[in-house]
């Protein structure tokens, strides 16, 4: 599972580059390089109905369940966000051109952060909220906000006069993950606890979440402890709660069954060393959840395919734990009328409470719009 893993970041980063390459200016590719700009500016002119627009940015996915789950949260925030246009971006060249591509369902574009920032902007707007789908502050989540909202703050490829730029100076800002801060893993624990079928399933035998993690080696500025944190606040309400990764080191599903014997472990990440310590667990039960925005390729393969001897789902059966990966208790009504009834792996961004989670950080990044909290641009931006 582990070496798995990392292959595949390997394997992501040089598709992803190779595939934004042939996106570039400068390339011999520069036409469609135009034209898929084009596209991106005539979704945000038919759709332009005020002058702030949130941006809401997940990595993606090739599942129609997952796709599902993003009609969702838009719905949800063009609901909550009145005078606001939403749109919604991929970051992940792979998961953009797989869903152009039709990968086991109908064509959709998604577009990538830079061209939709790009046509947000060309079509005037005034005000603007970069919202991370994300669960960390991790790699994803740096990237958007270090790489294509800062290229977009310095006009890096000149598409905006001066006098644009300047009208957005305190009028960008990015709404962080759903674990930015300690208090947020908290708060989600408390969330999570709450879910009617998370309860019952706790009450029953162990609980275990797999969140995704950073790749082994680079903690992203705190963003991999925030699991941790989340399981010792999961853990004062049930000792029967579990969290860990698919790309995280010390916290693969091994890790998570030599915590359910029991025992003194210290864990490292970045900097951060904890002693955790687990009282044997003799639950003979477990509920597995994905602990991602969406039920995807980690959901329905690392975690629940029980053709896979390294899944999670064959791993806990295989140390004697009657488990499910898949369940029928989940109380919300599906996106689609056709999931009604079939077992099913609902993803966090399905659960209300926990999207409400996202739009308070949403809320909280409007609140600093025209503050010192706000970004600035270089046509305005003091001289250090």
């Amino acid at each position: 599972m582990k070496k798995i893993s990392i292959l595949m970041t390997a394997m992501t980063a040089i598709i992803a580059s190779t595939v934004f390459t042939a996106c570039d200016k400068s390339d011999d590719t520069q036409s469609n390089y135009e034209k898929y700009q084009q596209a991106v500016n005539k979704t945000v002119n038919k759709e332009k109905k005020n002058d702030k627009a949130i941006l809401l940015v997940a990595f993606g996915s090739t599942w129609e369940q997952a796709y599902d789950t993003f009609d969702e949260i838009v719905a949800d925030y063009k609901s909550n966000f009145n005078g606001w246009d939403i749109y919604l971006s991929f970051s992940s060249a792979i998961c953009i051109n797989n869903a152009r591509a039709g990968e086991n369902v109908d064509p959709k574009d998604y577009y990538d952060p830079e061209h939709w920032l790009t046509a947000i902007g060309l079509a005037g707007y005034k005000q603007i909220v970069v919202q991370s789908l994300q669960v960390i502050p991790g790699e994803e989540y740096r990237r958007v906000r270090d790489t294509y909202v800062k290229d977009f703050m310095n006009n890096r490829n000149g598409d905006f006069s001066d006098e644009y730029m300047k009208s957005l100076d305190l009028n960008v800002v990015v709404g962080t993950p759903l674990m930015a801060e300690e208090e947020d893993a908290e708060k989600l624990a408390v969330v999570l606890n709450n879910e009617a079928d998370i309860k019952t399933a706790v009450q029953q035998g162990i609980v275990a979440f797999m969140g995704h993690g950073n790749p082994e080696g680079y903690d992203y500025y705190g963003g991999n402890v925030r699991y941790l944190q989340l399981e010792q606040y999961l853990r004062i309400l049930n000792q029967n709660y579990y969290v860990g990764t698919v790309d995280m080191d010390e916290t693969y599903v091994d890790d998570v069954l030599e915590h359910i014997k029991g025992g003194i472990f210290a864990i490292t990440v970045g900097d951060v060393v904890k002693t955790m310590t687990y009282l044997p667990n003799a639950s003979t039960k477990a509920q597995l959840f994905p602990l991602m925005s969406i039920a995807g390729d980690h959901a329905h393969n690392d975690m629940a395919d029980a053709e896979d001897e390294e899944s999670w789902f064959s791993m806990f059966n295989a140390a004697g734990i009657e488990t499910k990966a898949y369940e029928t208790n989940f109380t919300e009504a599906c996106w689609k009328q056709y999931k009604s009834g079939e077992e099913y792996i609902p993803a966090l961004g399905e659960r209300k409470a926990v999207r409400k989670l996202w739009m308070n950080h949403t809320t909280q990044a409007i609140a600093k719009l025209g503050t010192e909290e706000a970004l600035s641009t270089p046509t305005t931006a003091p001289e250090e």
